[in-house]
């Protein structure tokens, strides 16, 4: 039988050219202005499992926020991806503190099947400051800023009747001005208004954050005494950079913190170790309440900053994380140059990008080397800040080159 695709009976010999990377240039499209409803997409912001979150802004006020877009698809593959979600929705409807994520307005787009969820915008999150520092930790008056402020939420979500169950560094945000807001509340239980305690008899939180009731497989346990451990857990890892309980798989994990028994490093100050201790207690019923947490003398006492503080590290080479929806307002009102212009700052080869990433990592880590090794003088300082400055504006050229990208042969361009 013959075989349609046989190329050599016609003549035809398959063949593949080589080109060189040299011949082969990025050019970025031009900026799409996209709306969800009254509001104009920006950059994209994050990613997680259950969806992206990007900038958005309203039209209305001028006001930034920030919108979680889900698509019910991807929610189907997630075990109960749908309900944590619906969950979520529901809590945050009913929920109004400074300290707790608002959520404004949720949307839906049949046609594509997506969720849009419309929050009050955060700049940074807990997690990204401490993976941002050298010794993964704050300064104790920052670290207890945040904690008390954690602290404060979690007062109101339980007067509410709700356990978070999930709290950690990663879902708690930061707004501007510093404000922290717990996010996430996709695990969160709400319980009955007429129940006679807090008992609960499920849990879906991160292994590393879980109580030993949890770990040791108990049916029930009390449900704000898994908060209190939970935030334990997470001073203890924003003051110290460190863990109270690790293990190398899950298994040894809930080992030890079914065991529960911890050090505190000896940089711990007595006041700390004996709040961390407290919260860290074993049994739930000896574990210090909320009430007893807020009345403790480390949480009460006034802090001296003898250290500088942990500031909101750049996103994609833009230091004050400046308003992204501005470029596609730009591009909407026909502020941008032609698309089709062929000049050298539109267009860049794959060598020119592999050298700017190489310098730019190398600067960084003699930048490191030299932060580690030499003390901090006039010219010293001078230098970094111009160095800084450099490999920022080299990071926005390049974050302008990337994107969606046509790739088209240079010859073709220079006859264009």
């Amino acid at each position: 039988m013959d075989d349609p695709f046989n190329l050599e009976d016609d003549g035809l010999m398959p063949f593949i050219h080589r080109i060189s990377s040299e011949q082969i240039i990025y050019k970025s499209k031009k900026n799409q202005c996209k709306f969800i409803g009254k509001y104009v997409m920006g950059d994209l912001l994050g990613e997680g499992s259950y969806g992206k979150v990007k900038e958005v802004l309203d039209t209305e006020t001028l006001c930034r926020k920030a919108v979680k877009i889900l698509k019910r698809r991807k929610l189907r593959r997630i075990p109960n991806g749908e309900q944590n979600v619906e969950r979520e929705i529901k809590l945050l409807q009913m929920l109004n503190h400074k300290n707790v994520i608002r959520l404004y307005e949720v949307m839906h787009n049949e046609e594509k099947q997506k969720m849009y969820l419309i929050f009050e915008y955060c700049v940074s999150g807990l997690q990204e400051l401490i993976d941002s520092t050298p010794l993964k930790k704050f300064p104790i008056w920052q670290a207890h800023g945040y904690f008390c402020q954690l602290i404060d939420g979690l007062e109101y979500l339980h007067s509410q009747g709700i356990i978070h169950k999930d709290i950690k560094p990663s879902n708690l945000l930061l707004t501007t001005d510093g404000m922290l807001k717990i996010s996430d509340l996709g695990v969160a239980e709400a319980l009955d208004m007429f129940a006679v305690d807090d008992l609960c008899q499920t849990s879906q939180g991160s292994p590393a954050f879980q109580p030993p009731e949890i770990a040791n497989g108990l049916d029930s346990f009390p449900g704000f005494k898994v908060d209190v451990w939970s935030s334990g857990v997470t001073l203890f890892n924003i003051a110290t950079g460190k863990y109270p309980f690790e293990g190398d798989n899950i298994f040894k994990l809930f080992e030890k913190i079914g065991e529960g028994v911890f050090e505190i490093p000896e940089e711990v100050d007595g006041l700390l170790g004996d709040l961390l201790k407290g919260m860290l207690h074993k049994d739930p019923y000896l574990r210090f309440s909320l009430p007893e947490v807020q009345h403790h003398g480390w949480f009460i006492k006034r802090h001296p900053r003898n250290e500088p503080s942990v500031r909101i590290p750049p996103l994609r080479g833009d230091e004050c994380r400046n308003m992204t929806v501005l470029k596609y307002l730009e591009s909407h009102h026909g502020n941008n140059s032609d698309e089709d212009d062929c000049s050298d700052s539109h267009y860049f080869t794959e060598h020119d990008l592999t050298a700017q990433r190489l310098q730019q990592e190398l600067q960084q880590h003699m930048q490191q080397q030299n932060s580690r090794s030499a003390p901090s003088s006039p010219g010293t300082v001078a230098a970094a800040v111009g160095a800084s400055s450099t490999d920022s504006r080299r990071s926005r050229r390049r974050d302008r080159w990337r994107g969606t990208f046509r790739i088209r042969k240079l010859s073709a361009c220079k006859q264009s």
